[in-house]
């Protein structure tokens, strides 16, 4: 029989879409002495006997349960339930200095002229209770039995003995870990059910009382029970303090009532209007109407990401990204035309060279608009230009190589590694430098990497120029095209596009356009030649 206990006295948490005032909570007491055990023990195995007549057992089924032995109350949330200790503080108006405390004096009162008192033993502390704030929790929660582990002398050792090791550590905290006041939530309401558990004639002393049950909630539908719901399981346990040591049975099960199905779909109907309502003023806020560049401009969006670096000689890499934009393209004024990544380690994959992952994003918003419309003319798209450097545990800074990338012609998703090498001057003295002091020889226009757009001659030597190969950098990118022409229809009837219009003339409505027009103008010739050729000929 010591054995059919429920021994499992975590907390559970619930989600419910429906106002926590439905909560109703039935909680039973019983207490469990060794007489009455062993009289309905034995009870039962006289009876099981073939001649149960013949013998009279009438010490032990004279027992009957005194009143107090057993209480069964039904809570509801946040409702006052008053002990005896409250019942008689409360009685008296001198003991009233709150207006919670006077409140509570009116509803003994009423309580003791109607005689309506329901519960003794079972009593409530309430969100706004002052017990319930400062109530030592972890003296309560000894009463309710539990099975704990006491951890081995060598596990103890083994958690004593061990460190974490402190390496590389940043000397800015980049990371807060403390909780913000921003997280708390203010909305929680705490409740807890109590028990006086003393003798019957004794009620009313605070060492008797004993917390039964702790129900926590908060705003958004979160209600945490602590024990659970015994859902047909075994009760639980408790065992009183004291020389006596008295076993009580406790049994906690929801009696809120169940919503009806109609009332249930009549919520549902509810909620649903409300979600096409809120739909619907959303939609009059944001509107109908597409945004759109205005005429005669495209708009070209970039979202990137660096994704690693590899084949580099030194480690510790990061990223240094700069764009430059070509005549007749702009960006807005709080756009960034640069960027920098992290610091980032690398580390090997298998017989590959080490790879260090940055998953770094970036974004870049720009505009076109051509101030010529020849069709002669050929636009320039905009470049991205990186360079990699490292940086050690000793602050020393090389470079360890330069590239570039061309914006992408045609809209969508482009993976691109792009090769990178550095300037490389020859001599024992530059590889000493650079191996135990840093630094090597950089570029003082990056746009060098490839033809300057400050160049106006016809043909760039490099002839001299001594580099070096080195690694790679791969990058994700996501292109997006917007331009009124794109929609338009008259002008993709027009036999040649303007300027803005061939920057995305690669889009579907573009080309299907252009092999329309050339398979008109092939059958406009063959009937021309058609036209030219004698009749004999033709028939022949």
């Amino acid at each position: 029989m010591a054995d059919c206990w429920n021994t499992d006295t975590g907390e559970a948490v619930y989600r419910s879409g429906d106002s926590v005032k439905n909560l109703r909570i039935k909680v039973r007491v019983e207490r469990v002495t060794s007489t009455a055990a062993l009289s309905q023990h034995l009870q039962e195995q006289v009876l099981s006997l073939p001649d149960r007549g013949v013998i009279e057992l009438n010490t032990l089924t004279s027992y009957d349960r005194r009143a107090g032995d057993e209480e069964e109350v039904e809570v509801g949330w946040q409702e006052k339930l008053f002990s005896q200790y409250e019942m008689e503080l409360f009685q008296s108006e001198a003991a009233c200095h709150t207006p919670l405390d006077r409140q509570y004096h009116t509803e003994v009162k009423a309580l003791l002229r109607a005689k309506s008192r329901r519960n003794h033993r079972i009593f409530t502390y309430t969100d706004h209770d002052r017990y319930t704030s400062c109530l030592p929790l972890q003296q309560m929660h000894s009463t309710v039995t539990m099975v704990k582990s006491t951890p081995t002398f060598l596990a103890e050792r083994i958690r004593q003995d061990r460190r974490t090791v402190d390496c590389s550590v940043p000397t800015a905290k980049m990371i807060t870990w403390e909780p913000t006041s921003r997280m708390l939530n203010n909305n929680t309401q705490t409740m807890h059910v109590m028990a006086d558990l003393g003798p019957t004639a004794k009620l009313g002393q605070k060492e008797n009382e004993c917390l039964l049950l702790t129900i926590r909630t908060d705003g958004n539908g979160i209600i945490t029970v602590k024990p659970d719901f015994n859902k047909g399981k075994e009760p639980y346990r408790i065992v009183t303090e004291g020389h006596q040591r008295e076993v009580w049975r406790l049994t906690l099960e929801n009696v809120s009532t169940v919503m009806k199905a109609e009332e249930k779909q009549r919520e549902q109907n509810m909620y649903r209007d409300l979600y096409v309502r809120h739909k619907e003023y959303l939609s009059s806020l944001v509107g109908q109407d597409f945004e759109m560049p205005p005429i005669g401009v495209l708009r070209y969006l970039m979202n990137g990401e660096i994704v690693s670096a590899k084949g580099f000689e030194y480690d510790n890499l990061y990223v240094h990204i700069l764009m430059e934009l070509p005549s007749n393209w702009s960006s807005l004024p709080s756009q960034p035309l640069s960027a920098v990544t992290q610091t980032c380690c690398s580390r090997s994959l298998g017989q590959q060279d080490s790879v260090a992952f940055f998953s770094f994003p970036f974004s870049f918003e720009t505009f076109y608009m051509s101030e010529k419309d020849g069709q002669d003319y050929v636009p320039q798209w905009p470049v991205l230009y990186f360079k990699v450097l490292s940086l050690d545990f000793w602050q020393r800074y090389r470079t360890e190589g330069y590239g570039y990338l061309v914006f992408p012609a045609v809209p969508g998703k482009h993976v691109v590694t792009c090769q990178t090498w550095r300037p490389l001057q020859t001599g024992t003295r530059s590889a000493l430098r650079r191996f135990f002091i840093g630094g090597s020889p950089e570029l003082e226009d990056q746009s060098y990497v490839r033809i300057p757009g400050t160049f106006q001659g016809e043909r760039l030597s490099r002839f001299g120029f001594c580099t070096e190969t080195t690694g790679s950098v791969t990058f994700n990118l996501h292109c997006i095209q917007q331009a009124r022409a794109f929609v338009d229809a008259a002008m993709m009837k027009k036999s040649r596009q303007r300027a803005f219009d061939h920057l995305g003339g690669f889009s579907q409505q573009g080309a299907v356009s252009n092999i329309l027009e050339a398979f008109q103008r092939a059958r406009r010739k063959m009937q021309e030649v058609r036209e030219r050729v004698p009749r004999d000929i033709i028939n022949t």
